[in-house]
Parts: structure tokens; C-alpha cells; sequence
């Protein structure tokens, strides 16, 4: 066989095999064959999906970003978006418990079990968002006030706060049903369905931000209204496929009777999942509020812009990540202790290589990277400091984020949940504050505690990691 022949046999098999993840191949075996292989098929759709989920808050950004009042828009799309992350914790506290349970029927060959269990999810989601969804709508000026924002910024965009936070059962569904997909290994309807919801949702922005014929300009409102709805059409588009039959998940409307039983395994392991990520999701609207009163409305606009960036790039690491979810699940179920090890080793591998080109990137092309979004020089000279300090930490968060999944994947929630609450609150708030207030450098010191939390959560995890007590835990 003539080299020419062997590399066309290679360039063949990869594109097979990317074709294949991203067509979605349910019958794959994710228990057996290659591990390079199965986290490929689930690494690829699962990070174009995350990529998704990052331009939602882009797109948000650029259009909002060249309107009049750009700093209170930005400030307002930021700070909404900070409190929204509690509404992405439950999401992704639930969706992991799903993820778990559901990896861990399919991979005990019983998918009744997995569809069921999917469904007390979503009843438990909904639940939960009803009060979320009333609570934001009614006091969403009020939040904005308390996290930092000038009363002229609140006024500006406490409308759209409540439409944002209103709409928020689209997100934590999206996210819900998102992970039960994944637990099953049909990581490409997650993917597909966030894809449909940003085409929407760009679609959507400029229209209704600036105006179109006869629609009128809503401006920041009209932001809103656009991404809420590009979310809820993604939802539709998953629904859709939840129940058309044809998957190895079969729904029937037996399974949305509410099983107490199955709901109270459920929010064992959610529970701890959901304090994991609120304690992370507190820490950053701290930081976020810290540095709306050192910094101002330049300072918290600067920062925001860098975060919105810098989860550009971390969401499709995450979701990289998630293949050792679902791969750890589905192996501790199939008893493949050994093969489960390798998957983890095997996605962190990758995500570490992903993370150190991202780190290059951004680390030397942040100015040209920021002054896309914002036309503003104070703003723009505060975000490119914020990125360049916050970068430093990539490699690190890489394998945290892999450490993390492969306990939440295993069900094991309340290892990454202690490991956060003394990485975040006990190091990253204090630690922050001391720098900004005590030290007075202000928007500065938040920047440089956030790779250095980020760092020591990373050491503890390997090392709680290899002490194995996640591939004990019974779901």
C-alpha cells in the first residue's frame, strides 16, 4: 500500500467519523471500541453545541454594544446575564443529575428506566422556574441596583432584565433536555437544537435592535425578545425530536406522572450539582458587583465584555469536557471501571491542547479581539487587561473542567460541590476583595483572583480525583 493510499485510508476515516458525530449515531457503543473514537463522536457536537450557547451572549454583546448608551447596554446585558447564572446552575445541577442517571440505565441496557427518569427531570425544572421566572419579572430593576448598576443603568435596562429572566424556562429546558440527550449519547440533537437557536437568535437581534420595515426599533428590549425566543424555538426543535418515537429514549405520558421515588433519587444528586454551580455563580456576581463599585460604569462594561469573550472560548472547552460525563456514566454502568479511567484521561488530553491554543490566542490578540464589540477606549483598555490576566488560568480551568464532569457524570455532585465553595468563597472572594479594596487595585485585583482560584480548585480536584471515591458512588 503506497503512502498516498494510506494517508486518502486516514483522511477517510476522519471524516467519517466527525460525519458520524455530527449526524448523530445512537447505536454506538459508547461501552466498548475505541475510547479516541467515542470521545470524539461526543466531544464534537457537544462543543459546537457549547460554542452555540457562547455566541448567544456575543451576538447580545455586538448589537447592544453599538447602540447609544453602549455602556449602560453592556452593563445591563452583563449584569443580567451574571444573575441569569443562577437560573444556568439549577439548569445545569438537573441536567447533570439526568446526565448521570440516564448515562448510567443506557449504559445497563435499560432505556425505559433512562426515559423515565429524564421526564421527572423536566417535571422538577419546571417546578423550580415558575418562581424563578415571577420573582426576576417583578423585580428585575431592583436586582440590577443590587448588583452594582448606576441608577441611570437600571432604568436603561431593567426591561430588559425582566424579559430575560421571564423567559428563563426556555434556558434551563434547553439545558435540561440538552443533558438527558447526552446521558443517552446523542450528543448531536443537543448540538442541532442550539445551533437552530442561534441562527434565530442572529437573525432575530438586528432586526428587532434597529428596526426593519415595519417593525420598530426596540432596541436592548428587542435583544431580549430575540434571544428568549431563538431559545424557545430550540426548544420546540427538541421536543420534537424527544417524542417523535425514534430515538432510543421512547416517551409515553405515563412517564410525566410524578414518581416520588425517582424524583427524590433525582434531586440527591441534583441538589448538591445545583449548590455547586450557585456557589460559582455567587462568587462571579460578587466579582461582578465588586467591580461595578471600584470600576464604574467604564470598569463593570470593561469587565463584562471580557467575561462574555472569555465564555466564548471556555463553553466549548466545557463542552469537550462533558464527553467524560457521559462516558464515566455509561461505563461505571457496564461495570467498565478501567475503561471509564482512560476516557477521562483522554478527553483532559484534548482539552488541555484546546486550552493552551486558546490561551495564545487570546493572551496576544485581545485588543483587536475587544475592539469588535465596543468602539468605547475606556472600555476596551479595562477588557483587554481583564482577558489577557484572566487567560493565564486556561490550561488549568482544561483539566477542572474534565475533573469536574467525570464526578457529576459518576453522580458523584458533592466532591466538585466542596471543592467549589472553598475554592470560590473561601479563596476567590476574599482574595478578590483584599486586592481590590485593601490593596486598591481596584478592577485589577478581581482579574488576577479569578486564574488563581481557578488554579488551587484544579490541584484539589486531581488530587481528590485519584483518591477514586467517584467510581464508588451507586445512581
Amino acid at each position: 500500500m503506497t503512502e498516498t493510499t494510506i494517508q486518502k485510508s486516514v483522511f477517510s476515516r476522519i471524516f467519517s467519523t466527525i460525519k458520524q458525530a455530527i449526524k448523530g449515531d445512537e447505536s454506538f457503543d459508547y461501552t466498548s471500541g475505541s475510547i479516541k473514537k467515542a470521545v470524539i463522536l461526543l466531544a464534537i457536537p457537544m462543543v459546537l453545541e457549547m460554542l452555540m450557547e457562547s455566541v448567544f451572549a456575543l451576538v447580545d454583546l455586538y448589537f447592544v454594544g453599538h447602540l447609544e448608551h453602549s455602556s449602560f447596554a453592556i452593563q445591563a446585558v452583563g449584569l443580567t446575564e451574571s444573575v441569569i447564572t443562577i437560573v444556568y446552575s439549577i439548569a445545569i445541577g438537573i441536567s447533570m443529575a439526568a446526565t448521570a442517571v440516564v448515562a448510567r440505565r443506557i449504559g445497563e441496557k435499560d432505556p425505559v428506566a433512562a426515559a423515565k427518569a429524564g421526564m421527572q427531570a423536566i417535571i422538577i425544572a419546571f417546578a423550580i422556574n415558575s418562581v424563578i421566572s415571577v420573582f426576576g419579572f417583578i423585580y428585575a430593576k431592583e436586582i440590577l441596583l443590587l448588583m452594582g448598576a448606576s441608577v441611570e443603568a437600571a432604568e436603561y435596562g431593567y426591561r430588559f432584565t425582566q424579559i430575560m429572566i421571564g423567559g428563563s424556562l426556555c434556558v434551563m429546558l434547553l439545558f435540561l433536555i440538552n443533558g438527558i440527550f447526552r446521558g443517552a449519547g446523542n450528543a448531536a440533537i443537543a448540538m442541532k437544537s442550539l445551533w437552530i437557536a442561534n441562527i434565530c437568535n442572529i437573525i432575530l437581534c438586528p432586526i428587532l435592535i434597529n428596526g426593519f420595515g415595519p417593525i420598530p426599533a426596540f432596541g436592548l428590549v428587542g435583544a431580549a425578545i430575540a434571544t428568549t425566543s431563538g431559545r424557545s424555538i430550540g426548544v420546540l426543535y427538541q421536543l420534537y425530536h424527544l417524542f417523535n418515537g425514534k430515538g432510543v429514549l421512547k416517551i409515553i405520558s405515563s412517564y410525566f406522572i410524578p414518581d416520588f421515588k425517582q424524583i427524590k433519587a433525582l434531586v440527591k444528586i441534583a441538589a448538591p450539582g445545583v449548590l455547586q454551580f450557585v456557589i460559582a455563580s455567587c462568587s462571579w456576581i460578587f466579582l461582578a458587583q465588586l467591580v461595578a463599585t471600584t470600576g464604574g460604569d467604564h470598569g463593570s462594561a470593561g469587565y463584562q465584555t471580557a467575561l462574555r469573550i472569555m465564555m466564548f472560548f471556555i463553553l466549548p472547552a466545557w463542552g469537550l469536557s462533558n464527553a467524560a460525563a457521559t462516558l464515566v456514566g455509561q461505563n461505571l454502568g457496564a461495570k467498565q471501571i478501567e475503561r471509564a479511567e482512560k476516557s477521562v484521561l483522554t478527553t483532559a488530553k484534548y482539552n488541555v491542547i484546546f486550552m493552551a491554543t486558546i490561551m495564545l490566542i487570546t493572551f496576544f490578540f485581545a485588543k483587536y479581539i475587544v475592539s469588535f464589540f465596543t468602539y468605547d477606549i475606556l472600555i476596551q483598555n479595562i477588557a483587554v487587561e481583564a482577558l489577557q490576566i484572566m487567560s493565564s488560568g486556561y490550561i488549568f480551568y482544561g483539566i477542572g473542567m474534565v475533573l469536574i464532569n467525570t464526578f457529576n457524570g459518576a453522580g458523584d455532585t458533592w466532591t466538585p460541590t466542596l471543592v467549589n465553595f472553598v475554592g470560590f468563597w473561601l479563596l476567590q472572594i476574599p482574595l478578590a476583595y483584599v486586592l481590590a479594596k485593601h490593596f486598591k487595585m481596584g478592577p485589577t485585583g478581581v482579574f488576577i483572583a479569578i486564574p488563581v482560584a481557578e488554579t488551587a480548585i484544579t490541584l484539589a480536584s486531581i488530587v481528590l480525583y485519584k483518591k477514586g471515591k467517584w467510581k464508588r458512588i451507586q445512581v
